[in-house]
């Protein structure tokens, strides 16, 4: 048996390491490797790439602000996607199928397009500034774009959907029984759902805002094009080492920077998950 799980892993195993370690190991090399301007990458061994990532403010503040974000990110999405997939969940409504289509619907949908969109709304002109101002919520039009702002909205929209997907089945994996039985046995709506639903559910929570954090940090196009080129995350700083300035030793240590964050988040939220399932 144990050899036969192993074939069938084999496939998986042999992607990954075609599509994710060997690619990362090239970069190991070339992030010690020292840069000139002008001239390119040189022979030599430097590690002030990393010593830079560590020491250096401007290098923290975008850390601490892509951090910042896919935390922020994350729960709100988790926030509002929660009581919608727990709606879609539960509900036997006819219109299921329809809440359904339109929760999923953003995803068909080219990302350039969607964050287009975004830009539209979000400018000084914009739909969102004209309806405030016709409210007499502001007196001017407030700036939403460039700033943390505008990509808190833009990400927030578009990973929404990938938080409902992830909560709707875990939510639906839990038996509606139990939930009958704790109000039977005296406890309300709301003490139900917090003592019996909620921890239950908690897996599908933690597996949502890995996800969704995850794919916050190192998204590329919406900040790029909603924080332009001043507001810097690691992805756009990333791009702009590679792409602009060439200095492929500074982006492979930021890469492996961003790569070595997330595999410590996806470590760590294991050892979560274990504990919380061993609690349920």
């Amino acid at each position: 048996m144990r050899g036969r799980g192993g074939l069938l892993l084999a496939p998986s195993l042999v992607l990954l390491v075609l599509a994710f370690a060997i690619p990362v190991g090239m970069l190991v090399p070339t992030s010690f490797r020292p840069y000139v301007p002008l001239v390119g990458i040189t022979s030599g061994f430097t590690v002030r790439y990393y010593t830079k990532l560590v020491t250096d403010s401007y290098y923290l503040e975008i850390i601490g602000r892509t951090l910042g974000l896919g935390l922020t990110v994350t729960a709100l999405t988790l926030v509002i996607g929660y009581p919608v997939a727990f709606f879609l969940a539960r509900t036997r409504s006819r219109w299921r199928g329809w809440l359904t289509i339109l929760v999923v619907f953003p995803l068909l949908l080219n990302l350039v397009v969607r964050t287009f969109g975004w830009i539209a709304l979000l400018a000084q002109n914009g739909l969102v500034n004209q309806a405030m101002i016709a409210l007499g919520l502001v007196h001017a039009p407030v700036v939403l774009l460039f700033n943390f702002a505008g990509l808190l909205i833009g990400l927030t929209h578009i990973f929404l959907p990938f938080m409902v997907l992830v909560l709707v089945g875990a939510i639906q994996n839990i038996p509606g029984d139990v939930e009958d039985a704790a109000r039977v046995l005296g406890a309300s709506w709301a003490s139900a759902f917090v003592r019996v639903t909620l921890p239950l559910s908690l897996p599908g929570v933690l597996s949502g805002s890995i996800l969704v954090f995850v794919l916050t940090i190192s998204a590329l196009v919406t900040p790029r094009l909603l924080g332009g080129p001043t507001y810097q995350v690691m992805s756009t700083l990333i791009y702009d080492e590679f792409l602009q300035r060439l200095n492929w030793p500074a982006g492979s240590a930021q890469a492996l920077l961003l790569t070595a964050m997330v595999l410590v988040l996806v470590y760590l939220s294991g050892l979560l998950a274990r504990r919380t399932g061993a609690r349920v």
